[in-house]
């Protein structure tokens, strides 16, 4: 496999930057903890009122 890389420079080229996979992150530096707020969760409340604020329509957004 060394003389095949060594005749093509693009070829070694993309060895050396994609030759090995990158090391393993562990699942503990991936994740992070957060204490939640006072409104948020079970007792976060539903406002009908504002719920517009949310709603994505394309026929709405046009006016038909």
């Amino acid at each position: 496999m060394s003389k095949e890389l060594a005749g093509d420079p693009a070829a070694a080229a993309r060895h050396a930057r994609f030759g090995k996979l990158p090391e393993r992150i562990r699942f503990e530096d991936m994740t992070e903890e957060a204490e939640a707020g006072p409104n948020s969760g079970v007792n976060a409340s539903y406002n009908p009122e504002g719920s517009w604020n949310y709603y994505s329509c394309l026929a709405l957004d046009l006016g038909l």
